[in-house]
């Protein structure tokens, strides 16, 4: 069992078995009797061919907090929509992985906007991070807004890579939405990147966002060792893991169409895992789900 933890103190962890789980943000508190709090996070579970595993219940998860085991109260399909902000690189390096992107994007988009059980619909947005950080699409549930946003696309010429700047501009928006469900997924083309942000500058605000990151990296690492690709390396790596996301590393963009689905499904598939916390001065620095 693979386990991704996501939200301000979650952190992903591994345990034995083929499952793939993702949680989401620590997204409520409310008291029980007795001065315990009520927590709860979104948790994703696939198997490794990306489908879903139905039928889970409390008795199925373990959630701890600085590995002390707390009480799983319940386990519902979780129904409330996601506010999803889709990244991607249109700097002069994408220019050979553009028609994959708009391949790979409409079926995936799609996935997330179709209704769920309770007929609810996610948002998407999409933003380009070529030259500078751009709305194509503002956040919309309409299919049809989107794929016309997709078809603007296109690689920027001697335009560079801003995926920092970027991530900093979606996370403020987030915080001006009052976004209940965030998620950001990023479409990048390994390169130099020349946002003048230092990482610390962006992983506060990404945490604080309670959004998991995304990072869909195509190419060879670049090895870029100045200041600005250094701190997108730390981003990168730090960033997903500590906010319940993934990075993928995939080699060409043949590969993104299929990793688009697997992510989209996970989306999709979701559980609300409520767990009881005593009540505490202190917040824990880590809470894991497995």
């Amino acid at each position: 069992l693979t386990l991704f933890g996501s939200g301000t103190y979650t952190q992903s962890m591994k345990a034995a078995g083929s499952l793939v789980i993702a949680a989401a943000a620590l997204l409520s508190v409310s008291r029980l009797a007795g001065q315990a709090l009520e927590r709860s996070m979104y948790v994703s579970v696939v198997n490794d061919a990306g489908a879903q595993v139905p039928d889970l219940g409390p008795s199925d998860f373990i959630v701890r907090e600085d590995n002390v085991a707390r009480e799983v109260l319940r386990v519902a399909p979780a129904d409330e929509p996601n506010q999803i902000a889709v990244l991607v690189d249109t700097s002069q390096t994408a220019r050979d992985n553009v028609s994959y992107m708009r391949t790979a994007l409409p079926p995936f988009v799609t996935a997330l906007t179709n209704p769920s059980d309770a007929g609810a619909k996610n948002e998407v947005a999409l933003i380009a991070f070529g030259e500078r950080p751009t709305i194509i699409t503002d956040y919309t549930s309409r299919v049809s807004d989107l794929q016309k946003g997709i078809t603007r696309i296109w690689s920027q010429t001697e335009a560079g890579a801003y995926l920092l700047d970027a991530l900093i501009e979606v996370c403020q928006g987030i915080r001006k939405r009052e976004a209940r469900r965030p998620v950001i997924v990023a479409i990048a083309i390994e390169g130099r990147e020349l946002s003048y942000r230092q990482y610390d500058q962006v992983l506060g605000p990404l945490g604080d966002s309670v959004a998991p990151f995304y990072a869909l990296m195509i190419g060879t690492p670049s090895g870029d060792l100045s200041d600005e690709g250094r701190s997108r390396s730390i981003v990168l790596d730090r960033g997903p893991a500590e906010t319940g996301g993934r990075r993928d590393q995939l080699l060409t963009g043949m590969a993104l169409n299929d990793k688009l689905k697997q992510l989209a499904n996970q989306l999709m598939h979701q559980y609300r895992v409520t767990y009881a916390r005593p009540q505490s001065l202190i917040p824990p620095e880590r809470v894991t789900v497995s």
